[in-house]
């Protein structure tokens, strides 16, 4: 008997299975190769050129640059390499001639990492996050190297972003009323000329603790309450160890509005953490230095040590 034309063998029908079931994940890998630059690479390239410019010149401020930017250098390689995204050509960074390059060296690189904080994935806006509040810290160090701009005054995000965080707002929240009693717990182991610190300090921190309960509230949160006391890492007893508890505390803060940048998608919403975030790693540096604590500026505000 003639075989009908789309009678098909047993053979023929596993033969051409197994060529499907190759075609398949070869169609399936075509096409998802993201060709464009990686915006997390130009961070990487300048933060190495500044540590290496920044060791050049032998200063123990540009030492504290140097290690700060090759420390967000070697957090921000592995996510650069990992995406293997093709490389942009530069021209290579100019050496620093002296300490005072770095304002603008440090400037700049803030401001490219701020940018990219709202777009970014999770992960990447965390780093980008990361890095931007390092370097304002930096420019905290000494006037040769800042002071920088202050972190914008934050205001509660319009619209329904805050809905998805609000777990990361309520450890935000918490970690601002923490702060708030460091401030006043220190006020009696410091002398008078720290009453202008302490007073902006409780001031920030109370702005942020008002702006997270409206936004809590309008997200349908009940806003964590503060504690009735909270037990300090290290006896307090002088000067230097209230400043080392007022730096803790704002480091607390750091991690907990690098935990509202890293758990939303809301861009006015990053915008806000971001803002809160560069402020509380501002405010660390100077009493980081009275605390006579090292490193003094934090490479990576927020992220564990």
């Amino acid at each position: 008997m003639t075989a009908r034309p789309f009678d098909l063998s047993r053979r023929a029908v596993l033969r051409l299975g197994a060529v499907s079931a190759v075609a398949l994940p070869l169609a399936a890998c075509s096409g998802g190769y993201d060709e464009s630059p990686d915006p997390l690479a130009p961070l990487l390239s300048a933060a190495d050129a500044d540590a290496a410019a920044a060791r050049a010149l032998g200063d123990p401020v540009a030492a504290q640059v140097a290690d700060a930017r090759a420390a967000q250098a070697a957090a921000l390689k592995p996510e650069v390499e990992r995406l293997n995204r093709p490389k942009t050509s530069s021209a290579p960074a100019a050496p620093a001639s002296s300490l005072g390059a770095f304002k603008e060296r440090l400037a700049t690189a803030r401001k490219q990492a701020e940018d990219l904080v709202p777009t970014l994935p999770a992960y990447r806006a965390g780093l980008a996050a990361a890095v931007a509040a390092g370097c304002a810290s930096l420019q905290r160090l000494a006037p040769s190297v800042g002071p920088g701009d202050d972190a914008q005054h934050i205001v509660a995000p319009a619209g329904t972003g805050a809905a998805d965080a609000v777990d990361s707002l309520q450890k935000a929240l918490a970690a601002e009323h923490a702060a708030l009693w460091v401030y006043g717990t220190v006020t009696a182991f410091l002398p008078g000329e720290y009453g202008d610190a302490l007073k902006a300090g409780r001031a920030e921190h109370t702005a942020r603790r008002d702006v997270l309960t409206q936004v809590v509230e309008a997200a349908g949160g009940t806003p964590v309450a503060p504690e009735p006391a909270y037990v300090p890492p290290k006896p307090v007893t002088d000067t230097a160890s209230a400043a080392a508890l007022v730096a803790s505390a704002e480091q607390d803060c750091s991690a907990a509005w690098l935990g509202v940048v890293t758990h939303t998608d809301d861009e006015p919403l990053r915008r806000m953490a971001l803002q809160a975030l560069i402020a509380t790693a501002r405010r660390g540096t100077p009493w980081r230095q009275e605390a006579s604590e090292k490193p003094t500026a934090l490479a990576m505000p927020g992220q564990p040590a």
